[in-house]
């Protein structure tokens, strides 16, 4: 699977006498995108490694010096983020290299060394149909209005998923979409929408003041990047309440975590309304995680999916009813709902997944276990 990449490095290195003094970056990405990983990693002192379906992986090259990670970070860093980087130690930007695809990237130091971590993106969208995700995502994505989250550890999936759904509404909708990202990862070209999309330090100072402009550019889809910080909640809950319909992503486990993590950007006194807000606005929440597959070809995403109805909102808004949300989604499979621990059983039925793969995954082992055990799947 992974080529040897010895005799490139030295072709792509400048300097004839000492080949190894300097390495380009071009050898290892193109490995990593042949290779049909989704992360490389190069720190000093080890050889780069690729991430394959949850798994690093070394690529058979030398160790890498600290003047070859020194070397990438001058090959790819943008001149306007060169003093941040020297004054911050660390900088996330998007890379693109002709030939070989477009890169989110990570240069950081460690242990005062140059490490970077670069995370291949897609040049457009995949639809929703080809991902396999649960129909009730395409009807989330024609929502007028309101807010829909999409939540999940990071290589989870996040991105696919809501350029999945930002590429259902462009090709299904005559609308205006925005995009705040930082960096860009996955670039839309208009179909029936009009897409612009803005890059966090490149296009605008930060999310914030992007999602201000946005209210003045006659949005009808705003999609934010990540929630971050309590004024990018407050503004994103508000264009959801102002007829807009947002989308959006957080770093949370499950659907009822999510709701607390939104309330908990704000303070106490704040919270009842922000409850009454959440409560009336929200769409939907998306949860989702990677497995292995049982056939060993990648890795499949479970999800955990919310879909707002009367008795979901009253959980929201009454923090004494906010711990039966996980039932309300069990029992919610009329609207498209289902938790993780369901959506495992029925990749265990259907062959999909491993029992030990799902068990890895479950939010309540025991209770996936007892489940099985009711359908006879597990003795």
């Amino acid at each position: 699977m992974f080529r040897n990449l010895v005799q490139e490095v030295k072709a792509a290195a400048r300097t004839a006498d000492d080949p190894f003094v300097t390495t380009l970056i071009e050898p290892f990405l193109r490995a990593l995108v042949e290779s049909g990983g989704s992360d490389l990693h190069c720190k000093v002192g080890s050889p780069p490694r690729v991430r394959i379906d949850g798994r690093l992986r070394k690529l058979q090259t030398r160790e890498l010096a600290a003047a070859d990670t020194e070397k990438m970070v001058e090959e790819v860093l943008r001149d306007d983020l060169r003093e941040q980087f020297h004054r911050t130690n660390e900088a996330d930007f998007a890379y693109s290299l002709p030939g070989v695809g477009r890169f989110r990237v990570n240069a950081f130091r460690s242990r005062s060394s140059c490490g970077l971590v670069f995370r291949r993106v897609s040049v457009g969208a995949i639809p929703l149909l080809d991902l396999g995700l649960p129909p009730v995502l395409a009807s989330l994505a024609m929502e007028p209005r309101g807010l829909v989250l999409v939540t999940g550890p990071t290589g989870s999936g996040k991105t696919t998923t809501l350029a999945g759904m930002i590429d259902h509404i462009n090709a299904s909708k005559e609308c205006h979409i925005v995009t705040i990202e930082d960096p860009i990862e996955v670039l839309h070209f208009d179909k029936l929408a009009m897409v612009n999309q803005r890059e966090v330090r490149v296009d605008t100072e930060d999310f914030v003041t992007a999602m201000r402009a946005a209210m003045r550019q006659d949005p009808d889809v705003i999609l934010v990047g990540e929630m971050r910080d309590h004024e990018t909640v407050k503004a994103g809950l508000a264009a959801a309440e102002t007829g807009h319909f947002v989308m959006s992503t957080l770093h949370t486990t499950d659907a009822a975590e999510t709701i607390n993590r939104v309330i908990d950007f704000f303070p106490p006194h704040e919270q009842k309304q922000v409850r009454l807000a959440l409560a009336g606005s929200l769409r939907g929440i998306i949860c989702q995680r990677l497995v292995p597959r049982a056939d060993g070809e990648g890795r499949c995403v479970v999800m955990e999916i919310a879909v707002n109805t009367g008795r979901l909102a009253d959980a929201i808004a009454d923090p004494e009813k906010t711990a039966t949300i996980p039932q309300l989604i069990a029992e919610g499979g009329y609207y498209g709902m289902q938790t993780f621990d369901q959506h495992l059983v029925s990749f265990v039925r259907d062959g999909v997944i491993t029992l030990e793969a799902a068990m890895a995954a479950s939010t309540s082992p025991h209770d996936l276990t007892v489940e099985l055990r009711r359908l006879g799947l597990v003795a």
